[in-house]
């Protein structure tokens, strides 16, 4: 291996053909700034070309345009800023030169995926691998070779453009045995094909496959072969939750010679472009040739393995799940192998799957149109299909179900139960009509029926009887079971009856708290005779009604003898204590007292003291140690009320327990205030005995 110099300078080499004497069929312009990467290509490419050394791509862009020969661009990466862009502008302002990346190992899948569906032919590492490097290289040469050739050539025949394909024929070919000798172009490419398979150039065939390579123009065509599958289902191409449309297969062929096709179909082969990109695909020149001569061996085995490999990718995509890959796989296959025993097999794996997942997914609408598409192409046995419908039915069913129940529920959240345009109760008419016996269904019923006895028992509650008819009949209507409905109305009952006993207790006790407190008529909406009055009315069949009422009359009829006794009205408390049940003999006695002549003789005092109105009486403190040892207790006081309305003389008679609420009581007392009392224009002083009570706040 001859060693390049040091220096920058221009050296030429042999050409590959080996002779000393023959001048070099390319050029290699190198973009770089190391003397150590000159050094190392130089050793590498051991006279095959020469090598032309530049700093920059505007250099190396100018010495392209002036070659004569055939063109390689090598471009160090560690001497650009932007490797795409230079590879970009050398594609453009040099189509026919072939370009080679050389970038540092660590960063060269970095370089490679920048330039992934560029037009570089390889990217290869520094330091140089002799053995990889000289196998690209061969195969470039060899390329540039080739596309100078073929620029230089005059046109011989109108050939369609997208027909002219990098020669390569495979050494097997039995149909190419008996031409001659191929030529020394064709050669080169061979061998540089089989050294770059030995080498692992592998980003060549990445760089060079059917997703980096644009397709060609389209070629005429005749679409004389069936699609592989049926026929798209209407409607496809609604939104996304409908079925996309079914894939067909490209069944075109391309006219030319099959020859040229069959050239074609091994160089696709060798690239993997087995069905892709569409117009420049093996299956596409596979199929062109065997409808040029049907008894082409070579077009038959090309499809047949062009088959093969498809089977293994419906496998595989049917057994990760991707079955819209699957679909057009499957089409292809049998675009490639129509009469090929397994096409059924596949088809009745395929839709099995397709539509299992489509049900899976809920897209009713896809697995619809797969059941049409396996009926029309008589894969399922009816009884399958019968199978696959009645689920699709009842999951468009539960689909719906699930729905409307989920509208009725989220209307009953928000109270919206009975609104014309959008309630709880339109979609349970909705649900109802679409499954009525459904669970979901019944538990929406329950569930709105439920809703309206709230309703109506509020309405109860607040003795809307209207209201409450309302929505007992809204329950009804729904669906509400007349058992349910009973049952309500018992409950009802029992709850209406305890709220009433609840609310009567409470008007008693503030009856008896007004009867303590001396205001039996007054304030009108406060005092004993208004509480006493509610429970008459809405309760009177209260068990401690007559209790209360008999302390209540005893009071008022007391408070008449007083006023009796002063020569004051009394027929108002008379009567009313015959509204609350007051003892016949003791209300005649009052009217036989009041009836009489005034007598002259001294008045009973106690009927002064139930004749006193009291204008002030502040309640008494609590004391603190009784309230923290939670205490209550009563105490029995005795004053005299004096002439202006003050108490003296407070004294306790009796206290329960002793000595611990007598202070506050007495304190209390002293503070009361009465009005005066006056006899015949004379005010008096009256002696009054009373109980102060001490109980614990609740």
């Amino acid at each position: 291996m001859a060693s390049a110099p040091a220096s920058r300078s221009t050296q030429t080499a042999n050409s590959t053909s080996g002779s000393a004497s023959s001048q070099p069929v390319v050029d290699v312009t190198a973009v770089t700034t190391r003397d150590d990467f000159l050094l190392e290509l130089g050793q590498t490419l051991d006279n095959q070309a020469a090598v032309r050394p530049v700093e920059t791509l505007e250099a190396a862009l100018e010495a392209l345009a002036a070659g004569k020969r055939a063109q390689l661009l090598v471009i160090d990466a560690r001497a650009v800023a932007n490797v795409r862009a230079a590879v970009d502008a050398a594609a453009s302002s040099a189509p026919r030169a072939l370009v080679l990346v050389f970038a540092e190992a660590a960063a060269e899948k970095q370089v490679g995926a920048a330039l992934k569906g560029s037009k570089v032919f390889a990217v290869l590492s520094t330091p140089v691998d002799p053995r990889k490097t000289q196998a690209v290289f061969e195969g470039a040469i060899a390329e540039a070779v080739a596309a100078r050739g073929a620029a230089a050539k005059p046109p011989a025949v109108a050939a369609p453009a997208d027909l002219t394909i990098g020669a390569f024929r495979a050494a097997a070919a039995p149909e190419r045995a008996q031409e001659g000798p191929p030529d020394k172009t064709r050669l080169l490419l061979l061998a540089a094909v089989v050294a770059l398979a030995a080498a692992g150039g592998g980003f060549w065939y990445f760089t060079r496959s059917p997703k980096a390579v644009a397709p060609p123009a389209a070629p005429a065509v005749s679409s004389n072969a069936p699609a592989a599958l049926a026929p798209a289902a209407p409607g496809a191409g609604a939104p996304e939750a409908a079925p996309a449309a079914e894939p067909v297969a490209d069944t075109s062929i391309v006219q030319g010679k099959v020859d040229e096709l069959l050239e074609k179909a091994r160089l696709a082969m060798h690239e993997r472009r087995f069905t892709e990109p569409a117009g420049d695909n093996a299956l596409l020149y596979y199929r062109s040739a065997a409808a040029a001569d049907a008894s082409n061996a070579e077009a038959r085995d090309g499809l047949q393995r062009v088959a093969g490999v498809l089977a293994g990718r419906f496998e595989e995509a049917v057994n990760a799940g991707r079955f819209e890959e699957a679909a057009q796989t499957l089409a292809n296959f049998k675009s490639a192998a129509p009469a090929d025993a397994r096409v059924a097999t596949f088809e009745q794996r395929f839709y099995a799957g397709a539509i299992a997942k489509a049900l899976a997914d809920g897209n009713l609408e896809r697995a619809a149109a797969l059941v049409r598409q396996a009926q029309q192409a008589g894969t399922a046995a009816p009884e399958q299909l019968a199978k696959w419908r009645a689920d699709i039915a009842r999951r468009a069913e539960d689909s719906k179900v699930t729905r409307l129940s989920g509208l009725v529920a989220d209307r009953i959240r928000e109270g919206k139960l009975t609104d014309p345009d959008d309630s709880a109760k339109i979609y349970l008419q909705q649900l109802q009509a679409v499954a009525p016996t459904h669970p979901a269904t019944q538990r929406a019923v329950h569930d709105l029926g439920g809703a309206y006895l709230r309703k109506a028992r509020d309405a109860a509650l607040a003795k809307n009887s209207v209201e409450e008819d309302r929505w007992l009949n809204e329950a009804r209507a729904a669906g509400m079971k007349t058992a349910e409905i009973a049952a309500f109305q018992r409950d009802l009952s029992t709850t209406r009856q305890k709220a009433l006993q609840a609310e009567s207790e409470r008007e008693l006790q503030l009856a008896r708290e007004r009867i303590r407190d001396g205001r039996l008529t007054d304030p009108a909406q406060d005092s004993a005779a208004y509480h006493l009055g509610l429970v008459q009315t809405n309760d009177p069949n209260n068990a401690s009604l007559a209790e209360v009422s008999r302390e209540f009359t005893g009071k008022l009829l007391e408070r008449a003898r007083a006023a009796v006794a002063l020569g004051k009205p009394a027929d108002a408390d008379i009567t009313l204590a015959k509204r609350f049940g007051a003892d016949p003999k003791d209300i005649i006695a009052v009217q036989q007292a009041q009836n009489a002549p005034k007598a002259q003789a001294a008045i009973d005092p106690a009927i002064l003291a139930a004749n006193l109105k009291r204008l002030r009486s502040p309640s008494p403190d609590y004391p603190q140690s009784a309230l923290a040892q939670k205490i209550s207790g009563s105490v029995t006081l005795q004053f005299t009320v004096s002439t202006s309305g003050e108490p003296r003389d407070v004294r306790v008679v009796e206290a329960t327990p002793p000595g611990v609420f007598d202070s506050a009581a007495l304190n209390a007392i002293r503070h009361w205030r009465y009005a005066p009392t006056v006899i015949n224009g004379t005010p008096v002083e009256v002696p009054v005995r009373t109980l102060m009570r001490f109980e614990l706040p609740k």
